[in-house]
């Protein structure tokens, strides 16, 4: 059994110049569209940020940039940390600061997950080194998103400049408070301090 080709009629120069035509048009509008269509100023902010030197992005879109390299481990979930740090929003407007003497910040909640502090401000100290200084940008979605939380209006990127200057895990410190407490109502009581993990 043979199959004949059947042959394809041959299309008009002017169809196809017509359909180059109207791709060419389908292109320039969908460009002009999306040129048009409002853009999100936190997202073109961040994206300025960005290409400035040293500044790098995590994978949840945290920013940061390292002032000071510190030496050897971080926090994690199970640890307090001591830190000096200023909260500013992206137009120079200090919010916060704890500069005069080093804050304790929980650095996570080992038994829930959540952190003692907003998302990106735990992920952030759990970067940072004994001995490190970063600036670090927060966008909403890792702080308070759509919330205005006191002086910082809703949807607000902050700015923090944050100095590690110790962690310890909370264990040791809570047992450390219980000898305080102890040795507080025992006079002339011995004042021994239990050894902090790693020999610190």
């Amino acid at each position: 059994m043979s199959v004949t080709a059947v042959p394809i009629a041959p299309v008009k120069r002017s169809y196809l110049v017509w359909l180059w035509i109207g791709i060419v048009v389908a292109v320039v509008a969908g460009a002009a569209l999306a040129f048009a269509a409002p853009q999100d100023p936190n997202m073109v902010w961040l994206a300025n940020n960005a290409q400035k030197d040293g500044v790098q992005t995590t994978a949840s879109g945290l920013q940061y940039q390292i002032l000071k390299k510190g030496k050897g481990a971080t926090p994690t979930d199970e640890d307090i940390a001591l830190v000096n740090y200023e909260g500013k929003l992206t137009d120079g407007t200090t919010f916060d600061s704890g500069q005069q003497t080093p804050m304790p910040v929980r650095a996570g909640d080992p038994d829930t997950g959540q952190p003692g502090v907003v998302e990106g401000f735990s992920e952030a100290l759990k970067m940072m080194p004994k001995g490190s200084k970063y600036r670090f940008w927060i966008k909403p979605e890792l702080a308070y998103g759509d919330t205005e939380q006191g002086p910082i209006p809703a949807n607000s990127i902050l700015e923090f400049d944050v100095d590690m200057i110790d962690f310890l895990p909370e264990a040791y410190l809570r047992q450390m408070q219980m000898m305080q407490q102890m040795q507080g109502g025992q006079p002339g009581g011995s004042q021994q301090t239990p050894a902090a993990p790693g020999g610190q």
